[in-house]
């Protein structure tokens, strides 16, 4: 979830799996006075949508991803009936995020850049104000996104990161999915699996 001074928050990627996690949410969002406008998926595998029926039915909200993972979202109901998640099928988009249409909310303003290879329509949010990454499942620290999934593909991903996001500045602050924090120098410089300007 994201927030400024103006109270206005997008929730990224509810990964909300049971009735506890949703209460967790509320009362952030609650004790924080805060007012969500936005949901947005960085992508649409399962454990980023479970979320979404509940945030949009409880805050009223469209929900935004690329156009790419519409076939994931979608089968969203058989993947949960598969691993036995409980799961109420996400809305339907109402809009699709592209790169070079900024994300505005509040006074912010996030970049969207199209990310794909962990799935074909991931995507980062960027705030250059801020100099922070909201990387869904596309950089990790010490790692990347699998890309052993439907629509996963590793020269795409390598591409993506080696071509958008390590082309930023290297004290550009990553936030992935899952995992701790890092930064774009520090993966440029030790990440396994993408080095900067380097093939395998």
């Amino acid at each position: 979830m994201l927030y400024d001074n103006t109270l206005e928050c997008a929730i990224i990627d509810p990964g909300c799996s049971n009735r506890e996690e949703e209460k967790q949410l509320i009362a952030f969002i609650e004790n924080n006075n805060l007012k969500p406008v936005l949901l947005l998926n960085t992508h649409c595998h399962i454990d980023h949508i479970l979320g979404n029926y509940f945030v949009a039915d409880t805050y009223k909200l469209d929900l935004n991803i690329h156009k790419e993972d519409l076939p994931v979202l979608n089968a969203g109901s058989l993947i949960a009936e598969r691993y036995g998640f409980p799961y109420t099928p996400s809305p339907q988009p109402s809009d699709f995020l592209e790169e070079g249409k900024p994300v505005l909310f509040g006074n912010t303003r996030l970049e969207v850049i199209f990310t794909p290879g962990h799935s074909a329509g991931s995507v980062c949010f960027i705030n250059p104000l801020e100099k922070s990454i909201i990387a869904g499942d596309v950089l990790f620290n010490g790692s990347i996104g699998r890309t052993d999934l439907p629509g996963g593909d590793f020269d795409t991903l390598k591409n993506s990161i080696q071509n958008k996001l390590y082309k930023l500045p290297d004290d550009y602050i990553v936030y992935p999915g899952h995992g701790d924090h890092t930064n774009i120098g520090k993966e440029k410089l030790t990440n396994p699996f993408v080095k900067a300007g380097l093939t395998f």
